[in-house]
């Protein structure tokens, strides 16, 4: 099984074409979203192509494909629209052999962790910075951001294959990789 995980599309048509444009092209089996889909936030520019109708449109398409958990800039009114769950504030999934906690980061992060097992990854967007951070006790990793990255990082997306984690940018160049022991 292949997983595709991407955050923050922050509204953009433009980023979130792009992102369905590798889905496709990755052959993934499912698109694991970290929130933050329709809305740019007040602190945030508005991205390229800022259209969240042509969003939700385009995520409604491949609705059965996601699982989202709710970032800090979604609300009722979203799932409202989405044809798919938005509104969770995590999820736990096994995937590889990894147990993977999935949260948006503006709740549950590094500096406030949720319940973990040793060896658990927390997976988060929220801050548009990739990571795979390793600590002693769990690994968190961050996907960064599809249409607003920070800090000098690409726009991207991470896919999960046979037990290795991979990040890369729209145009399919890994930036850094991890592989599950």
């Amino acid at each position: 099984m292949k997983i595709m995980i991407a955050s923050d599309i922050h509204g953009s048509a433009y980023w979130c074409g792009k992102m369905l444009e590798a889905y496709k092209s990755e052959k993934a089996d499912r698109l694991l979203l970290l929130g933050d889909l329709l809305y740019h936030g007040p602190r945030n520019d508005l991205p390229k192509e800022y259209a969240p109708k042509l969003v939700i449109e385009m995520l409604n398409s491949i609705k059965n494909d996601i699982l989202c958990v709710r970032g800090n800039c979604e609300a009722e009114v979203d799932q409202m629209v989405l044809k798919f769950p938005v509104l969770a504030e995590y999820a736990l999934i096994n995937a590889e052999g990894a147990e993977i906690f999935m949260a948006h980061g503006h709740n549950y992060s590094e500096e406030n962790l949720p319940p973990l097992k040793n060896g658990d990854i927390l997976l988060c967007g929220h801050t548009h910075i990739p990571a795979c951070n390793i600590h002693e006790d769990y690994i968190y990793m961050n996907p960064g951001s599809v249409s607003l990255p920070k800090n000098g990082s690409e726009n991207g997306y991470m896919t999960l294959e046979n037990g290795k984690f991979l990040w890369k940018n729209f145009d399919g160049e890994v930036i850094n990789s991890y592989e599950v022991r």
